[in-house]
């Protein structure tokens, strides 16, 4: 809670000095919060049937996502299809957790049936990366049956998303060998990668305050000629660079380690913990090279598995390995 009000007091803070709008900020924040405290609560009375309830309902909402778009569908692709992907994998891991949760073989299975239900949605969706990411979560949750240190099963899927991060930052700097930025070329569009080139560029004029929450897109002196006008960079880590300053990637980043360093202290099983490891990680990946974390839908959801993750059953029990 202490690093989720440092992430809406610095919006504010940078907002007041660059006239920025902190609201989306401030949504995304609250979506959190609210999905953590929801998660909680519903994993301590039902630690299984809220997680399962929660997967149907992410799947609902992958397939209906078009509707639930900040704005027109057609405007903003690249962003619908990441919030699928960011939907579809904690999905999966929802539905994986409430496996591990129930000591019932038949409904146990039946839940990972449900996990590959999600992978199937999306594939039938055309969504190549929901489709790898929740079958990479689901991948991850059964050989985690056999995890005994959960340290380490955290501590790779972790090192995988810095790495993604990190390839973003170099593509958008172009620092990487020719031969590496020549095989990545292919993967992203030349709209995005000018669009990470713009927050990289905005964010070494403003290092400290940034531009200001919500004046990515804005035109001014300031901004590059190159700049697109649709206003989110489809980087979170970018965004953050770009609109918050040095500052607002470090708090970015501190959230998602507190998140980790969580689920490696819970008394819960470790398939629970590696589980809902690999989801957040995957989303915290898709983040780096969309705007997933954009839409409300996908931070509520990632605080809901969070929370259910994280929840003590009321009814107790022995911890697992």
């Amino acid at each position: 809670m202490v690093l989720l009000g440092a992430c809406a007091g610095w919006s504010l803070i940078t907002a007041a000095a660059h006239d920025g709008r902190p609201e989306g900020m401030l949504l995304a924040v609250l979506a959190v919060a609210a999905g953590y405290a929801a998660g909680r609560v519903s994993g301590t009375l039902l630690p299984v049937a809220a997680p399962c309830a929660g997967a149907a309902a992410g799947l609902a909402l992958a397939v209906t996502l078009p509707g639930l778009s900040p704005g027109p569908w057609y405007a903003a692709p690249l962003g619908h299809a990441g919030a699928t992907a960011a939907l579809l994998a904690l999905a999966a891991g929802a539905a994986c957790c409430a496996a591990w949760a129930t000591a019932v073989p038949g409904l146990r299975l039946g839940l990972r049936v449900l996990a590959c239900a999600v992978v199937t949605a999306g594939a039938v969706l055309g969504s190549a990366a929901g489709c790898a990411a929740s079958l990479g979560v689901l991948l991850c949750s059964l050989v985690a049956g056999a995890a005994r240190s959960r340290g380490v099963w955290l501590a790779v899927p972790a090192v995988a998303a810095g790495l993604v991060a990190g390839t973003v930052w170099a593509v958008a700097a172009d620092a990487l060998p020719g031969g590496l930025a020549g095989a990545l070329g292919g993967r992203f569009t030349a709209h995005r990668t000018g669009l990470w080139r713009d927050a990289l560029w905005l964010a070494g004029r403003n290092g400290g305050l940034g531009v200001g929450p919500g004046r990515f897109g804005d035109p001014g002196p300031e901004a590059p000629r190159t700049l697109l006008s649709e206003g989110k960079p489809h980087s979170a880590l970018l965004q953050q660079a770009a609109e918050q300053g040095l500052v607002g990637v470090f708090l970015l980043a501190a959230v998602f380690c507190w998140v980790l360093y969580a689920l490696w202290r819970i008394p819960r099983s470790t398939p629970i913990a590696v589980t809902a490891g690999a989801a957040l990680t995957t989303l915290a990946a898709l983040a780096s090279v969309s705007n997933a974390l954009s839409f409300t839908t996908v931070t509520a959801g990632a605080g809901l598995l969070a929370g259910w993750a994280t929840a003590r059953p009321w009814a107790g029990g022995a911890p697992g390995p």
